[in-house]
């Protein structure tokens, strides 16, 4: 049986953070960021495997996520959301350290990857490769096309947030889709079960959305950066949300220090899915970055 998560309240200038945290407290950190529409126990069968190699594994609820606050700033900008993971770093940190993320957290992780004086020495991006990556070569311009021509249908919802109060009254009929869209076949009872306890407050819905409704804002200009540090890029190969038909631009824009996978027979939330498997990928990453 696996072990409950501690519980934790990290104060910032802005606002409280609650993180859950697995394995040994003096363990190498690891900081991992979920994503939308999800909360932290997204990490629940992953962060015992990463935790029993040694790992301290510090899962926070993004801001606006309950327990988690709303910040008193309003900034949902991606340079926010990487400002809160460094916080944690200064709370809990200790030498190197390993950024995991998912989703809008794989877009934070994203970013610190891109930061030069980013604590993160390694970054895991699950489902959001970096964005400059996902940019064409020649040799795979064509299933580039492709992918761009089906985008849209994976990203209506994108323009669905952008729209004052509609998400938010139509949150959980909006997330169970999405859940079922973006990863067939998973069995998101639970998942959504702890996204309804997380956002059953009208503010904490209204900041959920607020990530997408940030994403032209100047502080998100960091999701557009190219990494300078070591990452590994998984996404699914039945992804809902990014069309996996961008993985070939993906995997030859790869660095040298990095690596990107297309994990098969999974979807959007591929850790869920598969934990033991993007669980090795992970090791065999941090084995040789």
């Amino acid at each position: 049986m696996q072990a409950a998560p501690r519980t934790s309240l990290v104060t910032t200038p802005t606002h409280d953070i609650c993180v859950l945290e697995w394995g040994p407290s003096d363990g190498q950190l690891l900081v991992a960021l979920h994503g939308f529409p999800d909360t932290a126990w997204t990490w629940r069968t992953l962060a015992p495997v990463l935790a029993d190699a040694g790992y301290r594994v510090v899962a926070p609820f993004m801001r606006g996520y309950a327990p988690s606050g709303i910040p008193n700033d309003g900034d949902y900008s991606v340079r926010a959301l990487a400002s809160d993971a460094v916080a944690l770093y200064d709370r809990f940190g200790q030498d190197e350290a390993v950024l995991l993320g998912h989703d809008w957290g794989a877009i934070a992780a994203d970013a610190l990857a891109g930061d030069p004086d980013s604590p993160f020495t390694r970054v895991v991006a699950l489902a959001v490769p970096p964005l400059p990556w996902i940019n064409p070569t020649r040799a795979t311009l064509m299933p580039w096309l492709g992918a761009v021509v089906k985008q849209p249908f994976h990203s209506w919802y994108t323009l669905y947030n952008q729209v004052p109060g509609l998400s938010e009254r139509t949150f959980n009929r909006l997330t169970t889709k999405l859940w079922r869209d973006w990863s067939p076949g998973y069995e998101a009872a639970d998942d959504l079960g702890f996204l309804r306890e997380s956002t059953s407050a009208l503010e904490n819905r209204r900041a959920a959305v607020s990530y997408y409704r940030a994403l032209l804002s100047r502080g998100s200009r960091a999701a557009f950066v190219e990494p300078v540090h070591p990452l590994l890029s998984l996404q699914g190969d039945q992804d809902g949300a990014l069309d996996p038909g961008f993985f070939p631009a993906v995997r030859a824009r790869t660095a040298a220090n990095s690596r990107s996978e297309l994990i098969m027979g999974t979807g959007h939330f591929l850790h869920l899915e598969k934990p033991q498997v993007v669980a090795d990928r992970i090791f065999e990453f941090l084995a040789t970055a």
